[in-house]
């Protein structure tokens, strides 16, 4: 049986690209795909060769034309008053405009199973409304509300004394009651105008519980330990870009590996545009050094860097392919994006990470619970902070033993067949694979 699959996602980078090395396998499966999701991804979608649905009646909301639909939000100068306007006015409110959308392409695309990021608001009201399977995809740490930790977004680490616990308790309680009591207001006003069951728990828990399956990217060894974890919970190892091939390295990177005693790789993503947060004290900290220093800035600020850093053993290009490069380095420097931090595990690299902002607190937070590398918990590290935990990191060999026990956990997951494997059992086509064996998880699938 070959199925008809809707992917939706909401229109942002980090959302829509985790979710296409699983689109394209199920495509080469046989299965018709198809994405609904903004005009920014349509050439995209070309190459790909999905067809692509276009927001209609949704808002197309994006990080780079947030301020210009909403320019009320740049009176607030607090990140939580800027995460609380977001939560409600990017995801929240957008709901019954992708239902409204999908619910149109139904008519002439009558899909099976719809696959959305755990952000797409959508995801209820499709399940429940039109009565379609639905699979979200976890694409950051599993955000799940759990009576063991403290709330989700604070980066705080779990606690087992009894203080500890009491605090992750007021902690679940004021952020429930105060940081998400607005956007969990907006969505219940959303269900009843709907006649749907009003919520009782958390926007990001809907987003998990109301579905038929949750898939988190990440293994159970990357994840804190929940006592309350939900059944429908899968875990499916590192979901990562679709890609054709390895690019080669530059011709100047590849003369110089092997010239120096360490390869350090930094970068803050393509999102992050300042180069003083990350890069600058990075390259400050090694610049002259025999330590080989490759820096990618997305594109920001690469020749002005270039004119700014001549030493020899400093590398700075706009992009390098890190499935070339991070078999060569012996310690990753990053901000701590959630594809970034999968991908150097996948690679064995330790690293040291340093971002607060966009949930990378979370990220970063067990990068160091697990002792994958250290966790500098700041938004702008100082160059000495940097050269010490670099340092630290390459000298004491318990990280590296860390990181790569990890890998192994993660090598046992092939996460476009255990997708396909729970698609297949979501529609009644085949059984799923067992979870790989060894961790305390044990789940059932709820439909109802």
């Amino acid at each position: 049986m070959k199925a008809r699959i809707l992917f939706a996602t909401v229109p942002l980078e980090g959302h829509f690209n985790p979710l296409t090395s699983l689109a394209m396998h199920l495509k080469a499966q046989g299965h018709d795909v198809r994405w609904y999701t903004g005009r920014t991804f349509q050439q995209k979608l070309e190459k790909l060769h999905i067809p692509h649905f276009p927001f209609i009646k949704a808002l197309e909301v994006n990080s780079d034309n947030i301020e210009e639909i909403f320019p009320e939000r740049k009176q607030y100068k607090s990140l939580t008053r800027k995460l609380k306007f977001d939560i409600k006015n990017v995801f929240v409110r957008r709901a019954p405009e992708y239902y409204l959308d999908i619910k149109e392409i139904n008519k002439t695309f009558p899909f099976d199973v719809m696959i959305a990021d755990a952000s797409f608001g959508g995801i209820p009201m499709v399940r429940e409304l039109l009565h379609k399977p639905v699979i979200a995809i976890g694409i950051i740490p599993l955000m799940e509300t759990s009576r063991d930790l403290a709330p989700y977004g604070m980066g705080i680490t779990p606690s087992g004394s009894l203080i500890g616990q009491i605090r992750q308790q007021v902690l679940r309680f004021v952020a429930r009651n105060l940081l998400l009591k607005g956007a969990d207001q907006a969505m219940n006003h959303i269900f009843r105008s709907y006649a749907m069951k009003p919520a009782t728990e958390s926007i990001f828990d809907v987003m998990i519980r109301r579905a038929d399956l949750y898939l988190q990217s990440g293994v159970p060894g990357f994840e804190y330990h929940r006592s309350d974890l939900s059944q429908n919970i899968r875990f499916i190892g590192s979901l990562l870009p679709y890609r054709t091939k390895t690019l080669a390295l530059p011709a100047e990177l590849q003369e110089k590996l092997g010239q120096y005693r360490k390869v350090i790789l930094v970068t803050q993503g393509t999102v992050e545009r300042d180069v003083e947060k990350i890069i600058v004290p990075t390259l400050e900290a090694f610049k002259g050094t025999d330590y080989l220093v490759v820096a990618t800035t997305g594109g920001s600020q690469t020749d002005a860097l270039r004119a700014r850093y001549p030493q020899a053993n400093i590398i700075i290009e706009d992009f390098i392919d890190f499935n070339a490069i991070m078999p060569h380095a012996d310690i990753y420097v990053t901000n701590g994006g959630y594809g970034g931090v999968l991908l150097g595990i996948e690679h064995a690299l330790p690293l040291v990470v340093a971002g607060i902002h966009e949930g990378k607190s979370e990220i970063n937070a067990r990068v160091g619970y697990f002792k994958l590398g250290i966790n500098l918990k700041t938004e702008h590290p100082t160059q000495d902070q940097i050269r010490i935990s670099v340092e630290e990191v390459l000298q004491n060999k318990m990280y590296k033993k860390r990181v790569e026990k990890l890998r192994e956990e993660f090598h046992q997951y092939d996460s476009a067949k255990h997708c396909e494997a729970h698609v297949n059992e979501l529609l009644g086509i085949t059984q799923p694979k067992q979870q790989p064996a060894g961790k305390e998880y044990t789940f059932e699938l709820l439909l109802n």
